[in-house]
């Protein structure tokens, strides 16, 4: 590790935070076409200088809101290290957290913003698929181990299935009254995966 990684000055990680904060709050408010880095300023207390010093225009600054916001499960651990966790639990982890994130978080608030401007802005239209990719690879790789190891039906095709546990998320979400609640991320993996738990004995819990 570096000198400056291990002198990381606790104030400024904390404006920061403050920063991306208040630029998913803006952006949840007014919408990507009236977002302003000066009203996010005002938000956050943070001096325009230092923010345009970290962030050159607001589509940086959303970018970096929503990756540093909105940290996902995945195949590891918070050092790098592979998690011991089947291809189930980290499906079923993954969209457990899916649904967490569209029943009440700024990164929920924001979706519809990031959507409708999404369809006429084609740099935030690049930014908003290629962070939706990512994401949801994490989700494809998950499936596809299942698929490798048998804990899932061969027949499955990884990509569709991912895009089928996040479609009904953000279906729910954007297009219904009720959205799916994290408690029924296990039912929903189950029934487009196929996947059955494996049965416990008497008197297992």
């Amino acid at each position: 590790m570096s000198k400056t990684e291990t002198h990381i000055d606790p104030r400024i990680t904390e404006s920061r935070h403050r920063v991306l904060t208040a630029a998913l709050e803006e952006l949840a408010e007014v919408g990507y076409g009236a977002f302003a880095i000066e009203s996010v300023c005002r938000r956050s207390g943070v001096a325009k200088s230092t923010v345009y010093r970290h962030w050159p225009g607001k589509l940086a600054l959303i970018a970096d809101a929503l990756r540093l916001l909105n940290v996902q499960p995945g195949s590891a651990d918070a050092g790098g290290r592979p998690t011991d966790q089947s291809p189930w639990e980290r499906v079923v982890a993954i969209v457990r957290h899916l649904a967490t994130a569209f029943t009440g978080s700024m990164v929920a608030d924001c979706t519809p913003a990031l959507v409708d401007a999404a369809a006429r802005d084609p740099e935030l239209r690049e930014l908003f698929h290629g962070y939706n990719a990512e994401r949801r690879q994490t989700l494809v790789d998950a499936v596809a181990d299942g698929v490798a190891t048998g804990e899932f039906p061969g027949h499955l095709n990884p990509d569709l299935a991912a895009a089928a546990l996040a479609g009904v998320v953000m279906y729910r979400r954007l297009m219904t009254p009720a959205p799916l609640t994290p408690t029924e991320a296990e039912a929903l993996a189950a029934m487009v995966l196929g996947h059955r738990p494996p049965q416990r004995g008497p008197g297992v819990p």
